[in-house]
Formats: C-alpha cells, sequence, structure tokens
C-alpha cells in the first residue's frame, strides 16, 4: 500500500458526503457579503414597484433556480463588460442555494411592506 491511500480515502469519503449533502428546509442564510447585495437588488425591485412582478417571477421559477446561478455563472465573462464580475459571482453563489429564492422573496415582500406603511 503506498502513503497516498489513507490521504484519498479521505477526499473520496469527503466528496462523498459533501454529494449528498441537503440544506435544510427554509431561507437560505446569505453571508455578510451576499446579504447586502440581496438586500440592495430587493431595494431597487422594490423602489422600481416591480415588487409583484418579481415576486410572480422568483416564484414561478424557484425549481430552476439551481440552473439559472449556473447561467449566471457561464454568462460571468460577458456580463463583466458592463458589471465588477465580483458582485455577479456573489449573486450566482447565493443563488445556488435552495432557500436563496425564498429569502429574497421574503426581503422584497418586507421592504414593500415598509414603503406601503411610510
Amino acid at each position: 500500500m503506498t502513503s497516498e491511500s489513507p490521504k484519498s480515502w479521505k477526499s473520496v469519503r469527503s466528496a462523498w458526503n459533501k454529494a449528498f449533502h441537503v440544506e435544510p428546509a427554509g431561507p437560505a442564510t446569505p453571508t455578510p457579503e451576499q446579504s447586502v447585495l440581496v438586500e440592495r437588488v430587493a431595494q431597487e425591485i422594490v423602489n422600481r414597484r416591480m415588487s409583484q412582478p418579481a415576486l410572480l417571477f422568483l416564484e414561478s421559477s424557484r425549481p430552476l433556480s439551481g440552473v439559472g446561478a449556473a447561467a449566471m455563472h457561464f454568462l460571468q465573462p460577458f456580463v463583466s463588460v458592463v458589471m465588477k464580475p465580483e458582485i455577479w459571482s456573489t449573486l450566482a453563489t447565493f443563488l445556488e442555494r435552495s432557500g436563496s429564492v425564498e429569502y429574497l422573496c421574503l426581503r422584497i415582500e418586507a421592504l414593500e411592506h415598509q414603503r406601503t406603511q411610510a
């Protein structure tokens, strides 16, 4: 047996455990950087009074959020002409998570509620 055997087994076992990882139900918890970005996106949607169409779109496309995030990663070189790639990548990384759409919808609803109460 080589000396790399235990190390390779650990990496295989780690990869195997990650392959079947399921995130808990409910909204995702963003990192501080993602939270700032999602807040900006939600605030812009509310400021433009597009809350209802945005919520309809997000809810109807929830099952495809992972595919959309993968498409965002694919399109990053093209979008980098118009936008900072770090911002695009941060948003795409957040949208990869299963509860991200629910979190974004909750933030839009909360901001819309604040706007209508003011």
